[in-house]
């Protein structure tokens, strides 16, 4: 079985909207056989994230849980996001599959 990532914007968008979104990629994927690979972090250690650049320490989760990825699915509006781009090309660069939300 794949496993699979989903890149998908975050910034300005609600809660309920990034949930809503997050389950649909997952369904589509689940539908393909993929596993999941959760990169959704709302958690983290507070004596060291107010000394950091948070999207830029969320990112870097993020690339580290695609190490494990076969597949990157990227969610609509992420050539308007700055980690969806990175994580976009970090995708090409290393081969990894690419599938965009239609």
């Amino acid at each position: 079985m794949k496993k699979a990532m989903i890149s998908q914007p975050m910034n300005g968008y609600v809660q309920d909207g990034i949930f809503e979104t997050k389950r649909k990629a997952v369904d589509y994927l689940e539908s393909k056989g993929c596993i999941v690979v959760n990169t959704y972090f709302d958690k983290y250690d507070n004596s060291i994230i107010q000394y950091l650049n948070k999207p830029l320490y969320y990112l870097s989760l993020s690339l580290l849980r695609m190490s494990a990825c076969d597949v990157v699915y990227f969610c609509k509006g992420w050539k308007n996001a700055r980690g969806c781009k990175i994580e976009h090309e970090v995708a090409k660069a290393y081969g990894l599959e690419i599938i965009y939300e239609e």
